[in-house]
């Protein structure tokens, strides 16, 4: 009953996290808007959340700055505001920094920080006229300590941290809420089209993710943590949780065990 009649905006809902949560939230009697590129897709999932007009869709590519303050707009008046924007959108790397052009490094902070933070600052005056409102931001465990091959998508990770931490100290006064996602392997794609280098994709889904937790056991646990008002949460195994908390008390050590896993 908590998200009974909520109003939950989510990017990246066509697949893997989002499209899990989009599902959540829909059997929690949220009302959603979806969205992300692949508008075909969007409209499966919209028909998996009951169809209009509990559900709409709403196609975004968060790279297109000049268009998300307009988007914004529409997400928001499709429901007549917003309480909870999901903001899931990502994509992630598989390559050495020396290996990896600038595009590419510029590619993921469009789409993993500048895209999330341009929403959440055009959302954010309807969230503060209303005093009240949830970010639910979808990091990384790969933004809680650096990790090989993906030098650009834990730095993207990393600045989503430091921005949203700060607006949530800026603005809690007003009731404005932020919870920062950490997922550790979740069983999605999110490797398929992870940047190679030289800007191809990656186009195989690696092992460690496809023997990750399912996406809808994400979902759930996300849903929980939301409910409860949580500032951070980091989904996944025993040893990945494990690997978080070693960077919190012995840095140095796990410095040494990544290192040795290039």
């Amino acid at each position: 009953m908590k998200f009974k009649d909520s109003r939950v905006w989510i990017t990246g809902a066509s697949s893997g996290i989002g499209e899990a949560l989009a599902v959540a939230f829909h059997q929690a009697g949220a009302r959603l808007v979806l969205s992300a590129r692949r508008e075909e897709e969007l409209k499966r999932v919209q028909a998996a959340c009951g169809g209009v007009p509990s559900t709409q869709v709403l196609p975004l590519d968060v790279t297109r700055n000049d268009e998300l303050t307009e988007k914004t707009h529409a997400a928001l008046a499709m429901l007549g505001g917003l309480d909870i924007v999901v903001l899931n959108a990502g994509i992630s790397q598989r390559a050495l920094a020396r290996d990896s052009n600038e595009t590419v490094y510029r590619r993921l902070m469009e789409v993993n920080f500048f895209g999330p933070e341009a929403i959440a600052r055009a959302v954010l005056p309807s969230m503060i006229n209303q005093k009240s409102g949830h970010f639910v931001v979808i990091s990384s465990i790969a933004g809680k300590f650096g990790v090989p091959l993906r030098t650009g998508y834990s730095a993207s990770k990393f600045a989503l941290h430091g921005f949203f931490e700060a607006l949530r100290a800026e603005e809690e006064h007003n009731g404005i809420h932020a919870t920062l996602v950490c997922p550790g392997y979740i069983r999605t794609e999110i490797s398929v089209s992870a940047l190679k280098g030289d800007g191809s994709k990656h186009a195989k889904v690696d092992p460690e993710l496809a023997q990750g937790m399912p996406a809808e056991e994400c979902a759930r646990q996300i849903l929980a943590g939301v409910a409860t008002g949580r500032y951070e949460m980091v989904i996944g195994s025993a040893r990945e949780k494990g690997l978080v908390l070693l960077k919190r008390f012995l840095p140095t050590m796990l410095a040494r065990m990544v290192g040795r896993a290039v």
